[in-house]
């Protein structure tokens, strides 16, 4: 019987893929056995109800009147500590490496070396932060200083050791879904909230920032409405919805397309769509393609980065270049138009995730990375999914 272990787990706690992992991760463990503990400024949203082996370490920031901005990282820092030495973790989990593998470091250096630090890379911290030459060193310290390293595809690695010249291992681990909330659900009743029957129902879901280039998520939409009958549902919120509003009122779609906001339970959203559309022109993983394909809804995306490691083009969806979104819409509508092809799809998304992304493959992943950087002989089979 392999050791349980104590886990302090770090992220961002509000809306986005990265957090989303983490949560279910930390969740995941707990199922498990192990204690988890998170080390946080707020309760991250998709942490749900009580369970034994869960606790939350609330990160307060002082706001000193001599400080200009409230140090939040030297608070999570110091916090880190308090929690590894009060709880005697025996590692952290952090994910992204600005600025919680930084915090992390530092927090080992006050709780000694016996604390081990585990660094999970999703995207931004390498795609955009480690752009910015004042960042790289930071970033790079952060990342050589871990005992681990992970990162969510292997483009994302590719990535980072071509911008960071980094050199030590970093283990691939994948995004995942949880087996038991990813199915296709049963929406007939409420599809028809949102369209007719004989409509089909495209769907993108985003934080709504430039890279989600949503611009072509309406185009793409606005071409395949021409030729068939079908609605836009879009899902989430961020700086370019405005934007978006005013470009669908400006086509003339506003009967067309229905803006449902954030929402909590995506697997019951996701299962209204006939096709999801990620048009990215970066991403690292693509969580929501993932999530879709698990409820058996095929995507329609560019091939940027991680996505060609999860969609694979004509078998659980189809992929053009970036900002191709005459392809994207006829691929979009080759799809809606044969339902033999559509079903055929549904089912090999359905398997794909549940053998290859599925919950116990990944969290056994990560258990072996965790004994692995404390010296600890497990004894234990790496679990996979059956369907």
């Amino acid at each position: 019987m392999a050791k349980k272990l104590k886990i302090g787990i770090t992220c961002y706690p509000t809306l986005g893929g990265s957090g989303v992992v983490a949560t279910e991760l930390g969740k995941l463990l707990a199922e498990r056995g192990h204690e988890i503990h998170f080390i946080t400024h707020s309760i991250p949203f998709r942490l749900g109800h009580f369970h034994k082996n869960i606790f939350f370490h609330e990160v307060e920031v002082n706001d000193y009147y001599v400080f200009r901005y409230p140090p939040y990282d030297l608070s999570l820092a110091s916090k880190m500590a308090q929690v590894a030495k009060m709880q005697e973790l025996d590692l952290l989990h952090v994910h992204y490496a600005v600025p919680h593998a930084v915090c992390a470091y530092i927090a080992k250096q006050m709780a000694g070396d016996g604390l081990k630090t585990v660094t999970t890379l999703h995207g931004t911290d390498i795609t955009v932060l480690a752009q910015d030459e004042s960042l790289k060193d930071l970033i790079r310290l952060a990342i050589n200083e871990s005992d681990a390293v992970t990162a969510v595809s292997g483009d994302l690695i590719k990535e980072t050791r071509q911008l960071l010249d980094i050199t030590a291992p970093i283990d691939l681990t994948y995004n995942f879904v949880d087996k038991r909330v990813y199915y296709p659900r049963d929406v007939a009743a409420l599809r028809g909230d949102y369209a007719a029957p004989h409509e089909k129902i495209l769907m993108h879901i985003s934080n709504f920032r430039p890279v989600k280039r949503v611009g072509d998520v309406i185009d793409i939409f606005a071409k395949v409405s021409e030729r068939l009958p079908s609605k836009l549902l879009l899902v989430g919120e961020g700086p370019e919805l405005t934007k978006i509003q005013c470009k669908i009122r400006s086509m003339g779609l506003e009967d067309k397309v229905h803006f449902l906001g954030k929402q909590e339970d995506v697997a019951q959203v996701i299962s209204l769509a006939d096709v999801v559309l990620l048009p990215s022109e970066k991403e690292s993983f693509g969580l929501v393609s993932l999530e879709a394909m698990a409820c058996g809804v095929p995507t329609i995306g560019s091939n940027a980065g991680g996505i060609p490691e999860l969609v694979t083009h004509g078998e659980t969806g189809f992929l053009s270049p970036i900002g191709d979104v005459d392809g994207m819409a006829l691929y979009a509508e080759k799809l809606l138009t044969d339902d033999a092809l559509h079903d055929k799809m549904k089912q090999a998304c359905i398997h794909r995730a549940r053998t290859e992304f599925c919950n116990d493959t990944i969290t056994s992943q990560y258990e072996s990375i965790y004994y692995r950087v404390l010296g600890i002989e497990a004894d234990m089979p790496l679990a996979t999914c059956a369907e």
